[in-house]
């Protein structure tokens, strides 16, 4: 081993005990991580990323477990150490940064006191000189008014700050090794570009060697050196980023790099291609390929053999580092001559049903403003004697969208596109203004909307778990507004919940699940069929596929515009991925601070 080398795995099996048996959740996993830089790991969810990630510190639970392979860090090998010295080891020298920052804060605690409780317990430094380290981290990953922020609880600072607070709580160690899982899903555009920025800065700085696991290929591209795609528990390619993404050679790469839509891309001039089928649970992957049902080329070999990951030879690959593939056919595969199935479902590619200035006005806002009314913490506050305050959530809103187009809403988080969108479906009052829909005044009280108003008018939510019963059935909860609205008789109603769960990639299967038996991007998916289900005239989606896979996003994507295009449907669409928003709108619009 290179003494440069921070990570390596080589042949790395991870199983997890289950009633009756064992399942095998990774399978012969390899690869390599060097000081100073960072290790992108990608692929739908349930290929195994995370629980790769978590085998290197013993985060599997209970009942998971590495089952063969070696996990060697900075010469020495992980498996068989002990909790406590793994726990050492976690503390200084290895750390991570999860997506939800608020897993790694405590919400009763200070964030100074939890910043320098790392350096008092693992290297029993004195709480002054802790004090001091700490204000030096705040700074460096340019964090305003670090001695303010100190004294804050979490919930007082946004979300963009609560990563950076995350990220300095990570590097205050000088850890050789940081892993980092999905750390920027959550986070606006503008806070994401400025946590990769810092990401890249602190790698260089610190020359810390960096393990960094997203769905999002153009998070990946921008801050890894190397790239491994897994897939259902394999890695099915490995390569410098360039290479992955100038040739991509293995079918499921190649797959979710056609699921991105382009900058500059939009639905009138290019399409979406979604990988058909779903990623297998562990206990029924193939014994051939494991991509194999779902691939394009897929040929007998494939079925009876199952492919070993080779290094392309230099005649196919356009880099001097190696490139590995498994794929019976990576040689014979060139990501430009793929064209689509004939079986593939896809919109028929069209412009609206209506030419600019034809259309119909669907809706109509005017000078829409929601204020808040905001209390201070004086003591003439508290007595309700001091100075009155508000904040201008949205202020002065006017627009029009026409029947069967789409309106893009961009801004950053904070700037009020979900509270406009919440203010037109009537969850919350308008302070002023008006939005007429239908002929109708929706910012009136909600009682006053008869059932036809409502279901014209149906929302896509961005927490899908806020507007899901917990005791309800997947198939309930998508029947619930066909038979609320008496869309179909009873007895079809079953076929057509399951017509709407294929639609959103789901199998008949989940009409039986509870909402906990889901994963976060299943729950999205059911909200969006749900939502759908009554062919609505306005769906108003707020961040509708930000929580999925690039693979599912696509066919969410294909799904919204099939359906408008059969049924003339008009849609607000809210998102932060601007390459999301150009290809799916028609026309766009950039709120800043409420206007």
């Amino acid at each position: 081993m290179s003494s440069s080398t921070v990570l390596s795995v080589k042949n790395l099996a991870i199983a997890y005990k289950v009633r009756g048996g064992e399942i095998e959740a990774v399978q012969n996993v390899s690869f390599e991580l060097k000081e100073g830089e960072s290790f992108g790991l990608v692929g739908e969810s349930g290929c195994g990323k995370s629980t790769v990630a978590w085998s290197l510190v013993n985060f599997l639970g209970r009942n998971g477990y590495v089952k063969r392979g070696s996990i060697m860090f900075q010469g020495e090998e992980l498996t068989g150490r002990s909790p406590e010295e793994l726990r050492q080891m976690r503390g200084n020298r290895i750390t991570m940064v999860f997506q939800d920052p608020m897993q790694a804060l405590n919400p009763s605690m200070r964030l100074g006191d939890q910043l320098t409780e790392v350096l008092t317990v693992h290297q029993s430094m004195s709480e002054e000189a802790a004090r001091k380290r700490t204000l030096e981290m705040l700074d460096r990953v340019h964090m305003p008014d670090p001695a303010s922020v100190m004294r804050r609880y979490p919930h007082q600072i946004s979300g963009g700050q609560q990563q950076r607070v995350v990220i300095a709580m990570a590097l205050l160690n000088n850890p050789s090794l940081l892993i980092m899982d999905e750390p920027t899903t959550a986070l606006d555009v503008t806070v994401e570009a400025a946590v990769l920025d810092l990401i890249a800065e602190l790698r260089e700085t610190f020359n810390t060697a960096i393990l960094f696991i997203s769905h999002n290929l153009g998070v990946v591209a921008r801050v890894c050196n190397q790239v491994g795609v897994m897939y259902a528990g394999e890695m099915v390619e490995q390569a410098t980023v360039r290479e992955i993404f100038k040739n991509p050679r293995h079918p499921y790469t190649q797959g979710l790099i056609r699921c991105v839509p382009r900058l500059g891309a939009d639905k009138a001039s290019s399409m979406l291609y979604p990988i058909r089928g779903r990623v297998p649970p562990p206990n029924q992957r193939p014994s051939g390929c494991v991509f194999g049902p779902r691939c394009d080329y897929a040929q007998d070999r494939c079925v009876a053999e199952r492919p070993a990951l080779h290094r392309l030879s230099a005649d196919y690959s356009s880099s001097s580092a190696p490139h590995n593939v498994a794929c019976h056919f990576a040689e014979d595969i060139v990501f430009a001559d793929w064209q689509p199935p004939a079986d593939m479902e896809l919109p028929v590619q069209k412009n609206g049903a209506f030419t600019n200035g034809q259309a119909p006005i669907i809706l109509d806002v005017d000078a829409l403003k929601k204020y808040y009314d905001v209390q201070g913490n004086s003591f003439l506050d508290l007595l309700g004697l001091g100075e009155k305050r508000q904040v201008k959530a949205v202020d002065g809103i006017s627009f029009s969208v026409p029947r069967g187009m789409t309106l893009g809403i961009v801004g950053e988080s904070g700037c009020g596109k979900s509270t406009l969108v919440k203010t037109i479906i009537g969850l919350e009052s308008a302070t002023a203004g008006q939005a007429d829909f239908m002929g109708f005044d929706i910012t009136k009280d909600l009682n006053d909307r008869d059932a036809e108003l409502m279901e014209e008018l149906q929302m896509v939510f961005q927490n899908p778990d806020s507007t899901m019963n917990p005791s309800y059935t997947v198939g309930q909860q998508i029947a619930r507004p066909l038979l609320r609205f008496g869309k179909i008789p009873k007895e079809q109603v079953r076929a057509e919940v399951v017509k709407l769960l294929h639609s959103v990639r789901l199998g008949e299967n989940y009409y039986d699940r509870l909402p906990r038996q889901l994963s976060g991007g299943e729950k999205q998916r059911v909200g969006i069929a749900r939502a759908l289900a009554t062919r609505p005239d306005l769906v108003l989606c707020d961040e509708p596929v930000s929580a999925l896979d690039v693979s599912v996003q696509a066919a969410v994507l294909n799904l919204l515009l099939e359906i408008q295009q059969e049924y003339n449907s008009t849609l607000l669409f809210i998102a932060h991925d601007l390459s999301v928003v150009r290809f799916f709108s028609d026309y766009i619009a950039v709120m800043y601070l409420g206007e």
